[in-house]
């Protein structure tokens, strides 16, 4: 009986570590491919992340690419950016003014145009944020122990609930609102706000990483700034990657 005990005890820490190691899969429904059969996403996994704060690193790329932005555009132009419109016009089509909610690439180009800081979070959302402003994709990316095995990107239900990062408390979603979730929860209203729950904290030790399409951003957009936010992120946390995904 004690050498079955055993036997069952390992074979539980076997599936469990599988379990672990088995890759999220992200799926986009049909009701939104339906909608916008252009819209694509690009997503890799990044495990054995030491997250810390305000690396020097980091704030040596951040003044390095925000010269860059300065170089390039000013708030004046910034608006002909034809990545910038094309996410403005997926936001009017989803009934989000983009003027007063701007996609999160956009709105920290406008911050480095203004001569504002970036706001630092932790070493993880600051070097994906550079990505972001590098490459004018928005990026999202969860905290794996806070999510199920999949990550679906669809409308919502009406009387849904969800808590963003920063909100004091949860709202009730009216119907088709653009989401992720996984499970039961809803981790993001695509592509501008995620949730409290499944936010990257200190305490993140695996992570996945999302870059967000719009009808008008090519597929090769989403890969090169997934490539870059892993790239800078590992500078900064460490971390072992797996390959990038499209969906």
């Amino acid at each position: 009986m004690r050498g079955g005990g055993f036997q069952l005890w390992a074979l539980d820490r076997i599936i469990a570590q599988l379990q672990d190691s088995m890759p999220m899969k992200l799926l986009i429904s049909d009701e939104v491919r339906g909608a916008f059969p252009e819209l694509r996403l690009a997503y890799l996994e990044i495990g054995g992340l030491q997250i810390g704060g305000e690396s020097e690193k980091v704030t040596g790329l951040l003044r390095e690419i925000s010269e860059k932005v300065r170089g390039e555009m000013t708030i004046e132009t910034v608006k002909d950016r034809a990545d910038f419109r094309a996410y403005r016009d997926f936001f009017w089509k989803q009934g989000v003014d983009p003027t007063k909610t701007r996609p999160a690439s956009e709105a920290l180009v406008r911050r480095i145009l203004k001569g504002s800081s970036i706001p630092r979070i932790n070493d993880f959302v600051d070097a994906y944020n550079l990505a972001s402003i590098e490459t004018g994709v928005p990026i999202a990316a969860f905290d794996k122990e806070a999510l199920e095995e999949e990550v679906v990107l669809r409308y919502s239900g009406e009387g849904e609930e969800f808590l963003g990062i920063g909100m004091e408390g949860s709202k009730r979603l009216e119907q088709r609102v653009m989401v992720m979730s996984s499970g039961e929860e809803l981790v993001a209203i695509y592509p501008y706000r995620d949730a409290e729950t499944s936010k990257i904290t200190a305490d993140t030790k695996d992570a996945l990483l999302i870059t967000c399409g719009a009808p008008g951003i090519g597929t090769e957009a989403l890969l090169d700034a997934a490539g870059r936010a892993r790239d800078y992120v590992i500078l900064a946390c460490g971390g072992h990657p797996s390959k990038i995904g499209t969906v």
